[in-house]
């Protein structure tokens, strides 16, 4: 298979990349940068099944240029820091709806008929039922990044009705591990390196939210396009459980061996259109044969472990 992957550069993009070249398949890598990262391209640039373009989802003609003669297209560039959505509202639309938009244009003009898309746990709103799973009504969207990615989704539906496509609509719990560039975990570890015995806190520690380790992640999007062939395919993608921020933060002082004075912003979320809480009903994934490999705890401990060993993550962060 050639396989065209959108945000290569990424923490989930690279690894994905990596995956898919050790499987032997040919990746075209699409990404600008803005939030990739040259050294997480590192082992997929050895390959000579592996060829990157450097351009912007934005820029339809050079996406349509770069994809053609590809079989399916990982479409996975966003804007991923979901909290500053209200100081840039434009942001989410041109990099999560507008950029689906010129992919799913691209695929049209290169008779391709396949992709998976990372949307977002966010979708659901404000919830009220937990586990959340696929078919639950949707509320009112309280994030701009939420609504967004359910933009996306939308537009991915249409064109697999109006134009045959066949989608994976992927929906995510917070990704962690190697290579995790944002995110609370970042965050904690950067104030705690820079000062460990304070660490400031939005919100009031008792947000519930569920993580899924990036390795387990990814076999189950793999999984899925093997095992399930409907037009559309959604599935969520999340452990079968859940912590507080304040569990989170326990495990990663215990880890880094400090004891901080915590101070809380105060309130039940974090920013504005910050779900409280987040649960993901993974049934359906589960029922191809998927779980994941590590625990929550597991996966935090780990991108611990890898902000800790890589310090160069903190220093050229975009």
């Amino acid at each position: 298979m050639r396989y065209f992957v959108t945000g290569c550069a990424g923490f989930i993009g690279s690894t994905l990349t990596e995956r898919l070249l050790a499987d032997g398949h040919v990746v075209v890598g699409y990404d600008n940068f803005s939030t990739g990262r040259e050294s997480f391209l590192r082992l997929a640039g050895g390959s000579a099944r592996f060829r990157l373009v450097r351009g912007d989802v934005l820029d339809q003609a050079a996406v349509s240029e770069a994809m053609a003669d590809s079989d399916f297209v990982f479409h996975l560039a966003a804007n991923a820091d979901v909290r500053f959505g209200t100081a840039t509202p434009r942001r989410d639309l041109e990099q999560n709806t507008i950029a689906t938009h010129n992919v799913l244009e691209a695929m049209r003009k290169n008779s391709i008929a396949k992709i998976a898309f990372s949307s977002s746990g966010s979708v659901y709103g404000e919830a009220s039922t937990f586990p959340t799973p696929e078919d639950a009504p949707f509320p009112i969207q309280t994030s701009l990044y939420g609504a967004s990615k359910l933009a996306g989704e939308g537009l991915i539906t249409a064109y697999c009705n109006g134009f045959g496509f066949q989608s994976y609509i992927f929906r995510f719990v917070s990704i962690l591990g190697e290579r995790y560039t944002h995110g609370h975990i970042f965050d904690f570890y950067q104030q705690l390196k820079a000062d460990p015995g304070i660490l400031r806190v939005l919100g009031d520690g008792r947000q519930r939210k569920s993580y899924l380790y990036v390795h387990d992640c990814i076999d189950a999007m793999l999984l899925a396009i093997q095992r399930t062939d409907d037009r559309v395919n959604v599935l969520n993608l999340g452990t079968d459980g859940y912590c507080a921020v304040n569990d989170s933060i326990d495990w990663i002082c215990e880890k880094l061996g400090v004891a901080p004075r915590i101070e809380y912003a105060g309130g039940e979320r974090g920013w504005i259109g910050d779900n409280p809480f987040i649960f993901l009903d993974t049934t359906k994934i589960r029922a191809l044969g998927w779980k994941p490999k590590l625990t929550i705890q597991q996966g935090i401990i780990k991108t611990v472990e890898y902000l800790v060993a890589n310090p160069h993550v903190l220093d050229t962060r975009p």
